[in-house]
């Protein structure tokens, strides 16, 4: 299937890792040019590098842009580079996000604040500077990577849940605001899934597995998946293809939804 984003100009944020990496290449074996971004260089170049070979048969192309996306003018520099790369920004996909699992009574102020402005202030900062540009050419797909628990509050990750149902609530509200401009705006719920916060030493397996009292990281993994409908945790890139899919032309008459990719584990039908 021709998604039509061959020659497309992309933003990714997060990209130097999991399911933003793994984003940056899909999109640029489709054709775009992709601008990777992320705090971190060495891990950025790398990821970069690895997307451009994905894209190498099909014309694709991938740059870096090394940049804290919390930073109050960050939107407007990620607007600013695609133009100067890439003539254009087309796309944008808001996937940088970070969590840890704790007790809600734990959680300190200034890390409530932390993810209030990850996941929302800059998303908000990114699709503000975006959002017109996209306008100016009459096309534009943004996808806010958001999660299920943003649906369903996780008792174990209580400002990352509520920094999500903030974003999902910001999603809609440019939805609204940008559809009859040729500029949709969705959301991607994912549930668990086998990417560096979940698997890297110290992330959330290892978290789960001193909370819950496994007896291995990889019974607790095991016990993760097995909560699921489908019984296991997502592949980052069963995540990327459902968000490729919302940055393409074949996805020409989806806005403001919030599409859960999460194996069945937030039972609701909306």
């Amino acid at each position: 299937m021709d998604l039509g984003l061959a020659g497309k100009a992309c933003v990714v944020t997060g990209a130097s890792r999991g399911i933003g990496r793994e984003t940056a290449a899909q999109l640029c074996a489709e054709g775009a040019a992709v601008l990777l971004v992320a705090r971190g260089e060495e891990q950025l170049r790398e990821a970069s590098s690895t997307a451009g070979a994905a894209g190498a048969e099909a014309g694709g192309r991938a740059e870096a842009l090394v940049l804290d996306v919390t930073a109050e003018d960050a939107g407007k520099r990620m607007l600013a580079a695609a133009e100067e790369r890439f003539g254009s920004l087309d796309v944008l996909v808001n996937n940088a996000g970070t969590a840890r699992w704790r007790n809600l009574d734990e959680v300190p102020d200034e890390d409530w604040r932390a993810q209030y402005e990850i996941n929302v202030m800059a998303p908000l900062r990114a699709m503000r500077a975006a959002a017109p540009a996209m306008v100016e050419r009459g096309w534009g797909r943004v996808v806010n990577v958001c999660s299920t628990a943003g649906k369903r509050p996780s008792a174990a990750m209580p400002e990352y849940s509520v920094a999500k149902a903030a974003e999902l609530s910001l999603s809609r509200l440019y939805a609204d605001r940008y559809a009859k401009q040729g500029v949709l705006v969705n959301a991607i719920c994912p549930g668990p899934t086998e990417s560096e916060m979940w698997m890297e030493p110290g992330g959330l397996a290892d978290q789960s597995m001193q909370l819950s009292g496994a007896a291995s990281r990889e019974e607790a993994i095991a016990a993760a998946g097995a909560k699921r409908p489908i019984g296991r945790l997502a592949a980052e890139r069963e995540i990327a293809s459902a968000i490729v899919f919302l940055c393409s032309e074949r996805a020409s008459y989806v806005s403001g939804a919030a599409w859960s990719v999460d194996g069945g584990t937030v039972q609701v039908i909306i």
